[in-house]
């Protein structure tokens, strides 16, 4: 087996002695090994991970240094996850995120959250779209009181101000505003230890998230070349059914092939269903799907049929008038 890669973290404990790892990387026909050694550990190394995938490897590797590194270990040569200093890392922004999530104040929070389930549900917008988790414990943390400081808010922006602000102001202003605006007091507030773990744990997440979705790649790809359906696929991975288009859509742009699938689930839809469909796309265009579904469906149709069902259609066969396309404009 061939190291590619070795890197000591060392973290100093309360009684002063120092506790150290080892991390390291390494190669053994085309398979890549990720290892953590404890000094201390009377067990043998943790295998962080153990595959073929580049992607996979090093996105596992940053996901468990972001986690040591959120213990307190640090590593003897720097750069691993380009990390910088605690008071250079963020900026303002951060700190003020940071700050947020650590002074929530739980009924104010409940309140908004509240607010945005039944903002979005009268938008019919996802919430998340309405005003994150995030901006809403900042929001609960600084109880702003007026519109000018409710902007200051990372995130919130002229638009939402002027779409909620009066409707978020009705309930902050029934809160107490501990904390002066602008934030400016809060680098000064913060602990850098605290904050240090905050940021490194943001790392982590990120580099979770990134894991997750390279999984689920290799799962998606694995399962159209072992002939899976669309509804077994979603059943594996637990995704919305048009999230899971979504990502099958981002593969064949990506280059791999989703024919297969594609294949399959279009094998019951009527071949002149499907050159309707196609004459929609190169009429009315791709970019949009709504456009097209009017286009290829009369009213009789749409009131009688499942919607949901036809926008899955309309995706599969947009895939390939788009590798049509784009192969006749390379043929020019």
């Amino acid at each position: 087996m061939q190291v590619v890669f070795m890197n000591t973290l060392e973290k100093e404990m309360n009684d002063g002695r120092v506790s150290s790892g080892q991390v390291s990387i390494s190669e053994k026909q085309g398979i890549w090994h990720v290892m953590w050694q404890e000094e201390s550990a009377d067990r043998g190394a943790d295998c962080w991970f153990e595959g073929a995938s580049w992607e996979e490897m090093i996105t596992t590797f940053r996901h468990g240094i972001a986690i040591k590194m959120g213990e307190g270990y640090s590593p003897v040569l720097d750069g691993m996850l380009d990390d910088r200093t605690a008071r250079g890392a963020g900026g303002l922004i951060s700190f003020i995120q940071c700050y947020g999530e650590m002074h929530a104040q739980q009924d104010l929070f409940e309140a908004l959250r509240e607010w945005r389930r039944g903002k979005a549900i009268e938008l019919k917008k996802a919430a998340y779209v309405v005003a994150t988790n995030r901006m809403l414990w900042m929001i609960s943390a600084f109880v702003p009181h007026q519109a000018a400081e409710l902007i200051q808010i990372p995130g919130w922006g002229e638009t939402k101000n002027i779409a909620y602000a009066e409707e978020v102001l009705a309930i902050t202003r029934l809160h107490e505003q501990s904390k002066p605006f602008p934030l400016h007091w809060v680098m000064d507030a913060l602990d850098d230890q605290v904050y240090t773990q905050w940021l490194y744990k943001q790392k982590e997440n990120k580099f979770k998230l990134e894991l997750d979705r390279q999984q689920e790649k290799r799962l998606i790809l694995s399962g159209v070349q072992e002939g899976q359906t669309l509804e077994e696929l979603q059943k594996l991975l637990e995704l919305p059914r048009r999230e899971l288009l979504e990502r099958v859509e981002q593969l064949e742009k990506e280059g791999y092939d989703m024919e297969p699938l594609i294949g399959q689930e279009l094998s019951s839809v009527p071949e002149a269903e499907q050159e309707r469909i196609w004459a929609a796309l190169a009429a009315v265009g791709d970019r949009y799907l709504k456009p097209v579904l009017s286009h290829a469906y009369d009213e009789d149709e749409l009131k009688s049929r499942q919607v949901d069902q036809l926008y899955d259609r309309l995706r599969l066969i947009r895939l390939r008038y788009r590798r049509g396309k784009d192969a006749s404009q390379q043929a020019i």
